[in-house]
Formats: C-alpha cells, structure tokens, sequence
C-alpha cells in the first residue's frame, strides 16, 4: 500500500525519501474481541488492572490492541474504567431488564 503522502522524490537522486512512518492500524478482529470479553466476565476480581487481563488472557495479544478493545467496551457501557481500574458492568438478567422498563422515574429537586 503506498501513500503517496508519506514519500518525497528527491530531486537529484529522483529516489523516494520517507517523510513519516506509517502508523500501524492495532484493529482487533472479532474473535479477540470475544476472547477479551469473555475473560473480563469471567474474571475472579470485581476491580482489576489490565496487567491482570493480560495475564488471565489465553493469548497474548498487542497492548494497543487491548487499549482499543476496552475503550470500545467502555462506550457500549460493557465496562467502566476508574481510578482503581476496570470493572465489568454489564448485566443481561431478564429481571432487571424488566424492573428497569417497569420502573417509575423520579427528578430530584
């Protein structure tokens, strides 16, 4: 793949230079998504650190890779990362689902 932005001819030579390198995409594929999300359900602790997902992970994976995976678990609201660390947050139970839509909400003042 050449991107045509990252190269200059030189003038003399008439020999591409590089300008910047290229950045590497850490895109992760669906089966390290699920193996990612797996591990995190079934993670003993309810608080952990990603050093601690990386040891419990069958498979090592890239640390990018992880980072992009826990972020996108953090934006569908599958985690929650804080000051401590990560938890899994998650919770497909019927009930819940069920008192939640047959809640009452209430403003507070």
């Amino acid at each position: 793949m050449f991107d045509k932005n990252l190269y200059k001819l030189k003038k003399k030579s008439g020999k591409p230079q590089i300008l910047a390198s290229p950045k590497i995409n850490y895109a992760a594929t669906l089966n390290t998504l699920m193996m990612v999300e797996t591990t995190l359900k079934n993670m003993p602790e309810s608080i952990f650190k990603v050093s601690d997902i990386k040891r419990a992970l069958p498979k090592k994976i890239n640390h990018y890779t992880l980072k992009n995976i826990l972020e996108y678990l953090e934006e569908s609201n599958k985690i929650y990362i804080g000051i401590k660390g990560i938890t899994w947050i998650h919770n497909t139970s019927p009930a819940l689902r069920k008192a939640i839509r047959d809640g009452t909400e209430y403003e507070g003042s």
